[in-house]
């Protein structure tokens, strides 16, 4: 489907979310929502707190994939195979309103956008563009591009450090290098280094204390943790390959889809535990203790106790690729 037709289908999309204001208010109860990517069916599942309870769907363009919170106002929604990135109200006194007041913008300026950075502190996200070969700074307030900086690769996954000064991308699926970035200046990245992991990379993430950054492999059963070197500080085993991790307080969460797990980490790398989850449970996103990993497998998404162990589960769709999880008041 190319750009033209995507637009269309979703200027079609029709109504979003339809809820009773008094039922909202009761469910929300001032916690937390998922929104979950439903590939197949083109929307954008929203679920409740831990138990998950449907609040509605967000109509949006075809194949939704990766989504991200942007200081829980905005959720940006990355369609890799049609070149579109949608941007989402992810403002939760708005959960109900009707969809053409959810969507606050699609973006055809890319290639086959795949995952998204948010600064900590500025409007601004950094999606990757691996067939551009190119990790692209947007204003979230303007919705405008603001930089293009290519990348010797297919820029995939990408994390950004406490600080806002740097980010790190990995250039494939199986990458054989890792880009790090300067973003000192939010608005105009640029490109500092490349080097190599002792593995081909997957995913990567800064952890919360700020001493490290997880790099996962894309093709072997290891972890690596890296310091203010570009050398490993520390190696672990891991799950199947491909891992992706999530961080809540001072605990590590890696996801194992060809395993059907999630393993609990200590920020030294430890292993606290291991839970079973649904087979294809790739992703996951953690907040304060709480997590969600959706299944590519089944459509399910799981929510995730601070201890890690599964708290509930919900069917969302026919496949369920990313989750992000937003607060509100």
């Amino acid at each position: 489907m190319d750009r033209r037709r995507f637009l269309a289908a979703a200027a079609g999309a029709g109504a979003g979310l339809a809820l009773d204001p008094l039922a909202f208010a009761t469910r929300l109860g001032g916690t937390w929502l998922a929104f979950v990517t439903a590939d197949l069916e083109s929307n954008v599942a929203v679920l409740h707190g831990w138990s998950l309870a449907p609040i509605g769907k967000i109509r949006t363009g075809p194949g939704p994939r990766s989504i991200e919170s942007a200081h829980d106002r905005v959720a940006v929604v990355a369609h890799s195979e049609h070149g579109v990135v949608t941007l989402l109200d992810a403002d939760t006194r708005n959960v109900y309103a009707a969809r053409g007041d959810r969507v606050l913008a699609e973006l055809d300026r890319f290639a086959a956008p795949r995952y998204t950075a948010v600064h900590p502190r500025r409007r601004i996200a950094y999606v990757t563009d691996s067939e551009d070969e190119a990790v692209v700074a947007l204003d979230l307030g303007t919705a405008r591009v603001l930089r293009r900086v290519a990348v010797p690769g297919p820029a995939r996954h990408v994390s950004i450090s406490r600080d806002g000064r740097t980010l790190w991308t990995a250039l494939g699926s199986k990458a054989p290098r890792l880009a790090v970035l300067d973003t000192s200046d939010p608005r105009r990245p640029r490109l500092v280094s490349t080097f190599a992991p002792p593995f081909l990379a997957h995913d990567v993430a800064f952890a919360l204390d700020g001493r490290t950054v997880w790099v996962t492999s894309g093709d072997e059963r290891r972890i690596a943790l890296y310091g203010r070197e570009r050398r490993p500080l520390k190696l672990l085993d891991a799950g199947a390959p491909p891992q992706h991790v999530a961080f809540a307080l001072e605990k590590a969460f890696v996801a194992s889809g060809d395993d059907g797990t999630v393993r609990r980490h200590r920020l030294d790398g430890a292993l606290v535990r291991e839970t079973r989850v649904p087979l294809g449970s790739y992703n996951i996103a953690f907040r304060f203790g709480l997590g969600v990993t959706p299944s590519l497998a089944d459509g399910s998404v799981s929510c995730l106790g601070p201890s890690g162990r599964a708290l509930s589960r919900r069917d969302v769709g026919r496949a369920a690729h990313d989750a992000c999880i937003v607060f509100g008041p």
